[in-house]
Formats: structure tokens, sequence, C-alpha cells
């Protein structure tokens, strides 16, 4: 058995996965917390993937490694390859006026045919407008920019020289200097934002591409050029064309494999390249999941009591909306944000409503993105729900009744770190036939979810949120 292994370092954990490459079958795996915040030192994330490693029994055994990782976080190495700064990771939002004066400067349109994204806080070009405002210090010291995923990469392959950084086009479309039309860096945009362009960027391999060979760890593996966490679910999932998924972690995302780059010069979404040659163009909500937990914590209670109350209330919560803004928002672009409840009365202000209401409400936020694709002219033609809190039966109730479609639920599994796995894999195949396909690593144990619609839910919360978008 030929051994492969896909890494997931997202904004709360690491974990690692391994997988038998020619089937993709589980054989052990291992994870490891991260530090909370919006801003975290990068050496954390190494220190985690030592400890996740570990719990997977080691690499020694593996013959190809792949990195997946959140997206957009800000990465600065001096000349001697140091971390100058901790991180800024995509849900910081301190970048959100830079956003706006990048905008401004250049007009959405412009943002939007050039790297296919409009700027908002979350983009890693924001991040180095702000440093360079805000810690000009800082910012003269910086010799190298590159995403956590290539971050860890080049760690993995023990090289010291800012040279041999390297990337994929999903990770590097979320940069906000990189077009995946033309594949290539836009160093004018980068110098826009940052006020100069003479630092290193990551070279941007291709994506069945051998970038080197992970030695740390006691590892002598191929490295795969890894993706963008999004990139990399998307991977795992095999999705096609008119495929959409839709993921359920710190952040909601929507995303949709197409054929074609996407240009919205609305912002709504994100036209990111994935990580096959392909687009993926996103919808990206900043809150998801800890709109759940945050639900829990004011409740006093655990997830199954929270799933529990929000099943015992009727669809539409009697009335009560809530609008999920508790970390700003970026589809829509209010960055400085708050969330609020509406329609509460003496009647409707109970436990299980307020329960029911917020599983409703980051559903509600989610669809609001698939509509976003449906404008564009692209192809929706199924729908899959994952990340932690799809495991849920209350968000397996309200998501095709909010959606009004069904939902398919693929097996669980560590999504971004299976996906990057896949890709080894495919890395490793590709070194005996050059255009060897992605293995074939079928889900049997999909299933689908259906319920009966519920427009009104989407009506109560387009105008409870709307009532943001008209200050």
């Amino acid at each position: 058995m030929t051994l492969v292994a896909g890494i997931d370092s997202s904004t709360q954990s690491c974990k690692v996965v391994i997988r038998d490459a020619a089937t993709g079958a589980l054989v052990r795996h291992g994870s490891a917390p991260h530090p909370s915040g919006t801003e975290v030192d990068p050496t954390a994330w190494w220190d985690a993937l030592a400890v996740a490693v570990e719990q997977a029994g080691g690499l020694a055994d593996v013959a190809a490694i792949s990195v997946g990782g959140q997206q957009h976080g800000m990465v600065v190495l001096d000349a001697d390859g140091d971390v100058i700064r901790p991180a800024l990771l995509w849900n910081d939002s301190r970048s959100g006026g830079a956003a706006r004066d990048l905008v401004t400067e250049l007009g959405a349109q412009a943002w939007a045919e050039g790297t296919g994204t409009v700027p908002v806080a979350s983009i890693t070009a924001t991040k180095l407008r702000w440093l360079a405002q805000h810690e000009p210090e800082n910012a003269a010291r910086v010799a190298a920019v590159c995403l956590p995923h290539d971050y860890l990469t080049w760690r993995l392959s023990g090289s010291t020289s800012l040279d041999d950084l390297v990337t994929d086009a999903s990770d590097a479309s979320g940069t906000g200097y990189y077009s995946g039309r033309d594949g290539a860096y836009r160093r004018d945009l980068l110098a826009h934002a940052f006020g100069r362009d003479d630092v290193v960027l990551p070279r941007v391999a291709g994506p069945r591409e051998a970038v080197g060979t992970a030695t740390a760890f006691g590892a002598s593996a191929l490295l795969g050029p890894g993706a963008g966490d999004n990139a990399a679910a998307a991977l795992a999932l095999g999705l096609g064309p008119g495929d959409v998924a839709i993921s359920l972690g710190t952040s909601g995302v929507v995303s949709a494999v197409v054929a074609q780059p996407v240009a919205d010069a609305s912002g709504t979404v994100a036209g990111f390249s994935d990580a096959t040659g392909n687009f993926l163009p996103l919808v990206v909500t900043v809150n998801c999941a800890q709109v759940l937990d945050a639900t829990r914590r004011v409740l006093g209670i655990d997830v199954d009591t929270l799933a529990a109350l929000a099943l015992a209330a009727p669809a539409g919560a009697g009335g009560v909306t809530l609008v999920p803004y508790l970390q700003g928002e970026r589809t829509p672009n209010l960055p400085d944000a708050t969330g609020a409840l509406h329609g509460l009365t003496l009647e409707s202000y109970t436990r299980e409503n307020v329960a029911r209401a917020a599983f409703e409400a980051i559903v509600c936020s989610l669809a609001v993105g698939i509509d976003a694709v449906r404008d564009l002219g692209l192809e929706v033609s199924s729908v899959r729900l994952l990340g932690g809190a799809a495991k849920s039966p209350a968000l397996r109730e309200v998501a095709p009744a909010v959606l009004g479609t069904d939902v398919l639920l693929p097996s669980p599994g560590e999504y971004v770190a299976d996906g990057a796995a896949r890709q080894a894999a495919w890395v490793l195949a590709a070194q005996d036939d050059a255009g060897a396909d992605l293995p074939d690593w079928a889900d049997s144990g999909a299933e689908t979810v259906s319920g009966t619609a519920t427009p009104h839910v989407r009506e109560q919360y387009a105008a409870a949120s709307g009532l943001f978008l008209s200050r």
C-alpha cells in the first residue's frame, strides 16, 4: 500500500490524514488546536502540525504530502526568512477601511476584471495596505509575502531560501494581486496596495506539480503545491461544473466549479481559481458556526440541546429573525456591522425560537450566496452541505427547507485534509504518467436530505438584514 498525507491548517486547528493513494481509504489521522484570535504567529501553526503529525503516526512511510490551508492570511517574512509580525488572518477586519480605500481608488470593476475579486477586509492586499499605513517599520522589513499554506509547505521542505516559496493558483487567487484569468501576479496592484512590489511572492505551481521534497518530521516525500481550503475541499468532494458546496465552518462558504473565470464587480462573488485548472467562484460569510456557538453559550446549553430546542420551534421561529453579523460581515460587505434579533414579542421570545433563528440565520445568509451565483448565469444543479455544523440534526432539517432543494450530505470527513491528500496522490501518479487523472476516491456513503420549502423564512431574513444595507 502506498500512502499519502493531507494537511489542513485551518483557523481553529491542524488536521493530518494518512490515506491509501489508490483508494483513499483512511489509514490514520491526528489533530492539534491552533491559538484563537484573528492574528496568530505562524510558528504556532508549525508547532500544531508537529503535534498532529505525531498523533497521526509520523510521515516516514508517506510517499507524498500536500497542505490545504486557510486563505488570505498575511504572512510577512524578512530577508532571513523570519516572521516579522503575527499573521493577520482572513477574519481580521481591521483592514476594512483599507479595502474601501482600494476600491475607491481604482474602482470595483478594475479589481474584478484584474483579479476576479473586489477587495474586502479578508483579502491579503488590504492587509498589506493596513500594514504599510499602521506599521511602516514592519512594512519596510518585508522581503517576502506568503499565505498560511505556502508557509507550511516551505517549512516542510526544510528550505530557508525565500526563492523556494511556492503556492498554487487557488490560494494565490485570493490575495488581490493575482489574475486567475492570466495565470500571473499583478505586481502593479501589489505596488498600489503596499506601496512597493520588490518583495518575493511564492511561485505559482501547476495543479499536479511536485514542488520539492518534504524532509521535516522524518519524512522523505514528494511535496504537492497544496491549495486554499475551499479548493482542497472541492477536490475531496469531486466537484464538477454545476456542483455547489456549502461549507459550514468558522466562516460560511458557497463555492461552485466552473470552466471560465468570473468577474463580479458587485463584490458578492469572488472569482477564485480551483486546484485543477478550473475556477471556483466563492461567496463567503464571516459568521457561520460561531453563531451557533455564541447562541449556545448565551442559552447555557450544549450542542445537542441547542439542536433539540431548534427542532421544537416552528419554521420561521415564530417570527424571530437573527441577523448574524457578530464579527462584522463580508457578504454583504459590512466589516463594522453588529448582529441583531428582530421580531421579539412576549410570545415569541423563547429559547426554542432563539435557537431556531440561529440555524435559520446562517442558512439564509448562505442562500444569498447561491442566489448570487445564479445571478451570474452559473448553473446550480446540486448542493452539498459539509462542515462540522452539518452534523447537527437541526441543520439537516433547516437547510433543505430554507434552500428549497434537496441537499446532499457527503460522508463525514476532514474535507480539506482529504482534498490535500487526493492532490498528493495525483502528484505521485503524475511522476509515472504525466497525463494521470485525479485518483477516483468514490464516496459510497453520501446521504440526501429533503424538506418542505419555507420561503417565508427567507422573506423574514431579507427584511431584517435589509435594514443594515439601508443605513
